[in-house]
């Protein structure tokens, strides 16, 4: 069952400091089952307003995000780049999954990042309701010299 759910899996990736963590959470359970993941990066635009960062420093950042899990993943499974465009993240995320036919969107929880905050409001009771494919929420791990855990 595992197997087949993660095998074409959505990761929305906000930063290069989640996509370090991602992948840290995510290789031990992606590289045995995963065929394809599709690294989603949503630079978001702001409706009738300025951008908060040029387009182009934003572009860069996509390329750090998707070379820090590139090479990461050298081995396997195949990585594939997304980079949306958008004023609602969650449509984005929602259209990438559909666009590449994903069997899942898998995600780590992250304290304080976007991601996070997104879940946690009525986003992501859209993110569960408008998805046509399941979510899978990897943990993270727990340590015991982690003071965010005692």
């Amino acid at each position: 069952m595992t197997s087949e759910l993660l095998r074409k899996t959505v990761v929305p990736v906000a930063n290069e400091t989640d996509a370090t963590t991602t992948c840290n959470e995510l290789e031990s359970v992606i590289e045995e089952h995963a065929n394809v993941v599709t690294v989603v990066h949503v630079i978001e635009k702001t409706a009738g307003y300025m951008d908060k960062a040029p387009l182009e420093a934003r572009q860069e950042q996509a390329e750090r995000i998707f070379s820090i899990v590139e090479e990461r993943f050298a081995d396997g499974p195949r990585i594939r780049r997304e980079l949306r465009y958008g004023t609602d993240v969650v449509d984005e995320i929602l259209a990438a999954a559909a666009d590449v036919d994903a069997t899942a969107i898998g995600f780590v929880t992250r304290p304080r990042s976007r991601l996070r905050r997104l879940l946690f409001r009525s986003d992501a009771y859209r993110l569960i309701t408008e998805s046509e494919r399941p979510l899978v929420v990897f943990s993270r791990r727990e340590s015991d010299d982690d003071p965010k855990h005692t």
